[in-house]
């Protein structure tokens, strides 16, 4: 079966509580193209939406920031802030260039242009040219980048990089919990890295989203990391 023929678009729909006055509420639509029996890059994991739904709720303090989204896989988050007015790097491992070609898929159906987007190879742990000319950060962002302790200090040895590199930027990290035993917070202190747990419970409240419907029964958490 051809990658075309296992497709499915599956799309996902933001909004805002309506305006003084009775004005008409904002809606955005994200669509995001899965394949289907592909690996899990290929697939919206339950800690991409949330953090969409995070960044919707700040929609109006992303224009014009520059934001890097690591371990993109279908990209919505990063895709939500480029149509909010960021001018957004989507990343994923150099040797994943079928996955890279499936973001530049995402990004056509949601017609970006070249001036929103722009779409990486960078493999957590390598200091190649990509990564060290990534250009200003304002934000960093990842969903579910922590799902094997064996990539836990690339990603944060990553992380550190650049936001040394730009202080004023933080790294938002939605992810789900695997085990209680996995923790992360002996490499913060390795790598001078601070974290603060973001509550997620009322998420969407404001306009009748029920953050459990996105969870499917799983928990997951919102980190914001800095430098020291």
């Amino acid at each position: 079966m051809s990658d075309v023929a296992a497709e499915q678009i599956k799309k996902f729909s933001f909004r805002g509580e309506r305006g003084s006055g009775g004005n008409n509420a904002e809606f955005l639509d994200v669509f995001i193209p899965e394949l289907l029996q592909a690996s899990y890059s290929f697939y919206t994991w339950p800690s991409a939406p949330i953090l969409a739904w995070f960044l919707w709720e700040h929609r109006h303090e992303l224009a014009g920031k520059y934001i890097v989204e690591l371990g993109a896989g279908t990209a919505l988050p990063g895709i939500l802030a480029a149509k909010c007015g960021a001018v957004v790097t989507l990343t994923e491992s150099a040797c994943l260039p079928k996955s890279i070609q499936h973001i530049k898929r995402c990004c056509e159906i949601n017609n970006l242009q070249q001036n929103q987007v722009r779409v990486l190879g960078l493999t957590w742990g390598l200091f190649l040219s990509n990564l060290i000319d990534l250009g200003p950060v304002d934000l960093i962002i990842g969903s579910d980048c922590f799902y094997d302790p064996t990539v836990f200090e690339d990603i944060i040895v990553t992380v550190a990089f650049i936001l040394q590199n730009n202080p004023h930027a933080r790294f938002l990290s939605v992810y789900q919990e695997r085990s209680s035993d996995w923790t992360i917070e002996h490499l913060l202190h390795k790598w001078n890295l601070s974290c603060e747990h973001i509550p997620i419970d009322n998420l969407g409240a404001s306009v009748g989203l029920d953050i459990s419907n996105l969870m499917q029964d799983h928990t997951i958490h919102l980190l914001e990391i800095r430098c020291n």
